[in-house]
């Protein structure tokens, strides 16, 4: 199936909303991590949305290009093609963005997806993230009006975010952030509301405690019941066609029942990172330590190819995201709710 296109985004986010369950958003920076996230979700029989950050945008165009832009593209027009051999949907989404990054960034992918459509070819991206929680709610929702309108012009959905996530991922540290930054209040929700909904869908990551990063149990103190308080207020002032398109981000290492719990007041995506990384990593760790002799020349021995050949790890890397992967499609609750075929 091809990439959704912008109606069939919108039903997956219904049919989540509806379902009470969320997709996993899984960041990639290759096209190993691509395949990977295909057949996660391919796997599970879940449809998903697959994320490129600036990081990863960089790294995927190559040492000497180093642009977060040509990566992203790149990244976007393999899954473009390679989604046509699955049965399932994909929506392709860009992680944080910082303020001044917009016009280096953002502004560019949204002109190449209006290029795409001019040549009849659809949306390149189907979201982008802008993180201007690092500005006063004002300011934030004054850029953020700007770019709804102009992805609203595009069929993209524009997430937004009020609050700050904690820690540290793909060189944005908020580490050092004040504990009351991390948990936006009710009445900061209801002005993301009056700002954007006349506008057009938007997704909205609103903090609750939530951390980038893996820690172990009793480190992160999530407070979920805040995604329901505000969700509440908004719906009992402007009605249930207010309800929020809520994003999760910092899920790894989330105990199962919390996720579970932000599920009913609106959560349609959680953002997972840290642990398909490590998913990544372990099991080419695993082969390293088990075929030292034969990945390494030692003491004038030629190695073994076969096992210093690079596809004979990333291969088992590959795998462990989508084991990974799939984990997160049973916590959320999506595993065996494609939609595809069906929109």
């Amino acid at each position: 199936m091809p990439i959704a296109t912008p109606s069939q985004y919108a039903s997956m986010l219904d049919a989540a909303q509806k379902g009470d369950y969320a997709y996993p958003a899984i960041n990639i920076s290759s096209l190993v991590t691509l395949n990977a996230a295909l057949k996660g979700f391919a796997d599970k029989k879940s449809d998903g949305i697959i994320q490129v950050s600036l990081g990863g945008g960089k790294f995927a165009s190559g040492i000497n290009v180093g642009c977060s832009v040509e990566g992203a593209i790149v990244l976007a027009e393999a899954a473009h093609r390679l989604a046509k051999k699955y049965d399932i949907l994909i929506a392709l989404h860009t992680d944080h963005c910082q303020p001044d990054k917009v016009d280096s960034f953002l502004k560019p992918l949204i002109a190449e997806t209006t290029k795409w459509r001019a040549e009849g070819k659809g949306n390149l991206f189907q979201s982008h993230m802008l993180d201007a929680s690092e500005l006063p709610l004002d300011e934030n929702m004054k850029l953020s009006i700007e770019l709804h309108k102009l992805c609203a012009e595009n069929e993209i959905i524009l997430e937004v975010e009020a609050g700050v996530v904690g820690g540290e991922e793909d060189g944005i540290d908020n580490s050092d952030q004040p504990a009351e930054k991390l948990y936006t209040s009710t009445e900061d929700m209801i002005q993301v509301h009056e700002s954007l909904s006349k506008i057009g869908r938007y997704m909205f990551a609103a903090t609750f405690g939530n951390v980038h990063g893996s820690y172990k149990p009793g480190h992160v103190k999530l407070r979920p019941e805040i995604l329901k308080e505000g969700q509440d207020a908004v719906i009992a002032k402007y009605g249930e066609q207010a309800r929020f398109d809520l994003v999760f981000h910092g899920g790894s290492g989330t105990p199962t029942e919390q996720i579970r719990e932000t599920l009913s007041y609106g959560v349609v995506k959680m953002n997972i990172d840290t642990d398909t990384q490590y998913a990544f990593t372990r099991p080419i760790a695993d082969h390293m330590y088990k075929h030292y002799d034969g990945v390494l020349k030692i003491d004038g021995e030629i190695g073994n190819k076969k096992q210093y050949d690079p596809r004979s790890y990333l291969k088992a890397a590959e795998q462990g995201i989508a084991t990974r992967l799939g984990e997160a499609c049973d916590d959320l609750l999506s595993t065996g709710k494609s939609i595809c075929g069906t929109v």
